[in-house]
């Protein structure tokens, strides 16, 4: 009963703490990753007191990590980490290396014995993936170039901190086999990192061979419970058979998401697990506003203080290069560099992994870690700075006029969010013909310039109700969903279809498994981008090769109402890709054998005499 009633008052004392604080924080305008921080401090053995035991503190910070590490693996798609491949290994190496070594340079000059040095360097280099991804979507920032860098950036840290991870233990292996048995210390250390190789790739082709037939079964059980029980399983298994072998279980949760997310059952995972995605974050927040050790602090505040401001500086010095370098633009390179300037929560793993290995003092540890977490508590007052001070000031002296905001009620009939090169088609053509329409782009270059030109358009992230409301949204009668970004125009869909479903909506999809999300959503206009431009190349090629003008079209709109059959067709099996590949092939099949078969009729009927078949040349050629 006494276990019972403590895991109660645990729950009631975070869950309170987390209701009290974070919307008051809010409220001020500071943000709720600072209302998570403030809670922590609050309930912690510095404020009031109601959780004291420090050791449960720290396991509770791990677990935290442990499932971040699990959310950020299942985001981390194989084709998605390609596409970032130069971003994330180059510019996210640079920054990684070039901090550690800044850093630890600074502490050689400064007395500090070389492992500690390298060990700080390492931990103060991390950067907080969590406060960076939940400020760039609590910001709607991710879809902006300062956002995808601050992600790659922020995915190679995660990266590199894993190896880290792994090979510190490894380091501290060597010193004692040099202290006794040179040959038994070194076999130990070898026998240990073919054991950690061993099972990484164990959980690697184990679960690629054995995970989506699983999924697979437990998704016919058709109980949403069951398959969502069944992922956090996979997560706690492979996080303890990590440990098992003497690796960190944030290596393991990270795995573990990676699988998942190579599973074509990654969109049903991310739909079970979103609604709890905030609240653990938030939880991992309290705990490290819990963690500060404020007794360090106090007894050297000073130095602390010059540790923080030293450390921030040197990595904001160097992230401010790297902006310069990459295509970042001018306005949002104050986000970039205040998001990586900061210590993170893998500089927690790294420190307590390097003590634990016994590379590291207990003292030069806790010292570190109240440094990264004050570090960390710092960033979203910053980011206030950064909006009522530095941003408003680069926007006066950016070149140009004004970004307009609206400020009043629209009310145009057609209201198209995304102005790029498939909205400016669209709105070309609808202006043409006498018709009214409201424009809502994120792009603020792109508005600038669209107004020059006479459009009513205004700068605004479409994912925002209240500005679809302003925007007009409830008075349309057609809207366009012309976003670029799959997930952003998937997001504003569901936004629609709940808040103004008397709209129609006519969306634009980038690919094919962008039609199925929107199909899915119930949008009743769908145009793929590039189909249509396709088929006339294809028209314009059959006539080349001899065909007549009218039987190419023919071709090329009967093809099109086969695709879109089929496409309907395939919508219900989306997610299964033996299904999809089945369907696509029967499809094909039977579009190829009509068409022999028609060619089998005309030339039976060009054989027959006076039957005045005018002769395709690429008919003739067949």
């Amino acid at each position: 009963m006494e276990t019972s009633l403590t895991w109660l008052q645990s729950t009631v004392i975070y869950l309170g703490a987390a209701v009290l604080a974070v919307p008051l924080a809010r409220l001020l305008g500071l943000g709720s990753i600072i209302g998570y921080l403030a809670a922590g401090m609050a309930i912690g053995p510095w404020g009031l007191k109601l959780v004291t035991d420090t050791g449960a503190i720290l396991q509770f910070a791990e677990f935290g990590v442990v499932l971040m590490l699990f959310l950020v693996g299942l985001e981390l798609e194989p084709r998605r980490l390609w596409s970032l491949r130069r971003p994330i290994f180059g510019w996210g190496s640079v920054q990684l290396f070039g901090s550690t070594a800044l850093l630890a340079a600074v502490g050689l000059a400064a007395g500090l014995p070389p492992m500690l040095a390298l060990v700080a360097g390492l931990a103060l280099a991390q950067s907080s993936t969590a406060i960076a991804l939940a400020t760039l979507a609590e910001r709607n920032l991710m879809p902006t170039t300062g956002g995808r860098s601050i992600l790659s950036v922020s995915l190679f840290q995660d990266i590199g901190g894993i190896a880290i991870l792994t090979l510190l233990p490894l380091v501290a292996m060597r010193p004692a086999a040099a202290g006794g048995d040179v040959g038994a210390g070194g076999a130990q250390g070898w026998l240990g990192a073919l054991q950690a190789v061993g099972m990484v790739l164990a959980i690697v082709f184990g679960g690629r061979l054995l995970l989506r037939p699983a999924l697979r079964w437990i998704a016919r059980s058709e109980t949403p419970e069951i398959f969502t029980a069944a992922s956090l399983l996979l997560v706690v298994a492979t996080a303890a058979l990590m440990q098992l072998v003497g690796l960190s279980m944030a290596l393991g949760a990270f795995l573990a998401g990676v699988l998942l997310a190579e599973s074509e059952y990654r969109r049903q995972l991310e739909t079970d697990l979103e609604p709890f995605k905030g609240l653990l974050l938030g939880l991992f927040f309290i705990a490290v506003g819990m963690s500060i050790d404020f007794a360090v602090v106090l007894a050297e505040p000073g130095l602390m203080a010059l540790v923080v401001a030293g450390f921030l500086l040197l990595k904001a010095l160097l992230l401010l290069a790297m902006a310069r370098w990459m295509p970042i633009p001018r306005a949002e390179r104050p986000v970039f560099v205040v998001m990586l300037a900061q210590g993170g929560e893998f500089g927690f793993v790294v420190l307590q992994v390097a003590a634990s290995a016994g590379l590291v003092a207990a003292g030069p540890s806790s010292f570190l870690l109240a440094a990264i977490a004050i570090s960390m508590l710092m960033t979203p007052l910053v980011m206030v700075l950064v909006d009522r001070v530095i941003a408003p000031r680069l926007q006066r002296d950016s070149a140009g006029p004004a970004m307009p905001e609206i400020n009043e009620a629209q009310s145009a009939p057609i209201l198209i969010l995304g102005f790029g090169r498939y909205g400016q088609t669209v709105g070309r053509l609808i202006n043409a013909n006498g018709l009214n329409a409201t424009v809502l782009d994120h792009d603020a270059d792109q508005v600038a310039t669209v107004r020059r030109f006479g459009w009513p358009a205004f700068y605004g992230d479409a994912t925002r109700l209240d500005l679809l409301r302003t925007a007009g949204a409830g008075r349309a009668r057609v809207i366009v969903v012309a976003i670029d970004d799959v997930e952003q125009s998937l997001k504003v869909v569901d936004l629609l279809r709940e808040h103004f479903r008397e709209a129609t909506l006519v969306a634009r999809a980038r690919n094919a498994t962008h039609w199925y999300g929107l199909n899915e959503r119930g949008v009743p206009h769908i145009e793929r981008e590039t189909f249509d431009a396709a088929l006339l190349s294809g028209r314009t090629v059959l006539e080349l090769m001899g065909w007549q003008p009218q039987s190419a079209r023919q071709q090329a709109v009967r093809f099109k109402r086969h695709t879109l059959e089929l496409m309907a067709q395939m919508a219900p099996h989306h997610g299964d890709e033996k299904q999809l590949i089945a369907l696509s092939k029967q499809g094909r099949q039977q579009l190829e054998a009509l068409w022999s078969r028609e060619r089998a009729e005309r030339e039976q009927a060009r054989e027959q005499p006076g039957a005045g078949v005018v002769p395709q040349r690429g008919e003739e050629e067949e």
